[in-house]
């Protein structure tokens, strides 16, 4: 089993929903949280509450066990994040908003600037952009200078884009995943030509980025489809979380139905490898707790849960590991929650 001992904890004001270690060189210390706010209003009962935001970045010593905010931006509501690796000389965060928006910025020293915006789908009122990923192993991006990014969104739409420092977000193609939300998306770490998506229709998809289509469907789960992982270090693995409370493994050769499952409790939102090769799975499970799930050496049929972490009194939804891997037994987390907005750092060790 694995201990786990709050080391910080954060009052972030607004609730909080996302959490994004920085894998830049040089950064790994740093970390952004997302929050994202119903701003009520009792004069007009007809206009939609405002959704506001806030990106805080902090950094954390894991030598000195030191936590510190370095910098804080008013934003709209965040309802995802992921850091850019491909812009080492400068980290680059994208961010998914409540307005439809995929925003970049820049960390410089203290400071987060704003560098490119897109709106993701324009015709539609009231769009959420829900998701976003892009490929640590830099397969799709064709030169240095740019990265893709793949989106999806409250009407089900998957988007495409591509971001320069040049030009900035390019939106290159958008097309229909899903009858209704589409909680998450992933682009396949192993193959560039394949991109994966979960919707509130319970469909998990694979679509040909060379078509821009579904071509194949996954109807093993039972309720929403809120999180998938290409996993990073094993080529076929990919896992898949959902409101139905169950983490599921599959062999992406053959998706005719999961390798293995375990019912966490609470509903997944949000699932990370962690950075160490230690086959550790760090989950988000909503109305419960984040929880560790181990795996032995790519074996899909052995999801064991190894440690339970019930600091959070509200919806558990960001969650992400140091990727600052010393020579040491312990690793560390960073995890949030909504009403409560509280943002944990945490060790993370054999018992």
């Amino acid at each position: 089993m694995m201990k786990i001992t709050t080391l910080h904890t954060f009052n972030t004001e607004y609730s909080a929903d996302a959490i994004e270690w920085c894998p830049c060189e040089g950064y790994l210390n740093n970390f952004a949280c997302g929050t994202y706010q119903l701003e009520e209003s009792t004069e007009n009962l007809d206009i939609p509450m405002k959704r506001k935001g806030r990106i805080y970045i902090f950094n954390f010593k894991t030598s000195l066990n030191e936590l510190i905010e370095l910098c804080r931006l008013e934003t709209a509501a965040i309802l995802d994040m992921k850091w850019l690796p491909q812009f080492k000389h400068k980290p680059s965060l994208a961010v998914a908003n409540a307005v439809g928006q995929i925003q970049i910025f820049e960390l410089e020293y203290k400071k987060l600037i704003p560098r490119s915006m897109l709106h993701i789908n324009p015709e539609y009122n009231n769009l959420l952009a829900l998701s976003l990923d892009c490929n640590l192993q830099q397969t799709i991006a064709s030169d240095e200078n740019e990265q893709h990014i793949l989106v999806s969104d409250s009407k089900g739409y998957i988007s495409l884009l591509k971001y320069t420092l040049e030009n900035g977000l390019e939106k290159l193609n958008i097309w229909s995943g899903h009858n209704f939300e589409a909680w998450t998306c992933a682009l396949n770490k192993w193959d560039s030509n394949l991109a994966l998506s979960g919707g509130d229709d319970t469909f998990l998809h694979i679509h040909d980025l060379r078509l821009f289509e579904r071509v194949l469907t996954n109807k093993s789960h039972i309720a929403g489809v809120t999180s998938l992982l290409s996993h990073p270090s094993y080529h076929n693995l990919l896992l898949s979380g959902s409101y139905d409370e169950r983490l599921r493994s599959f062999d992406i050769r053959y998706m005719k139905k999961p390798v293995s499952e375990i019912n966490l409790g609470g509903g997944i939102w949000r699932i990370k490898s962690d950075p160490s090769a230690r086959n550790l799975i760090l989950v988000a499970c909503m109305y419960k707790n984040f929880s560790l799930v181990h795996f032995e050496n790519g074996n899909l049929n052995d999801l064991k849960l190894v440690g339970e972490y019930n600091e959070h009194e509200s919806i558990c939804y960001g969650a992400d590991w140091c990727l600052d891997v010393e020579k040491s037994e312990k690793l560390f987390i960073a995890t949030c929650s909504f009403y409560d907005h509280k943002l944990c750092v945490a060790s993370v060790e054999a018992e």
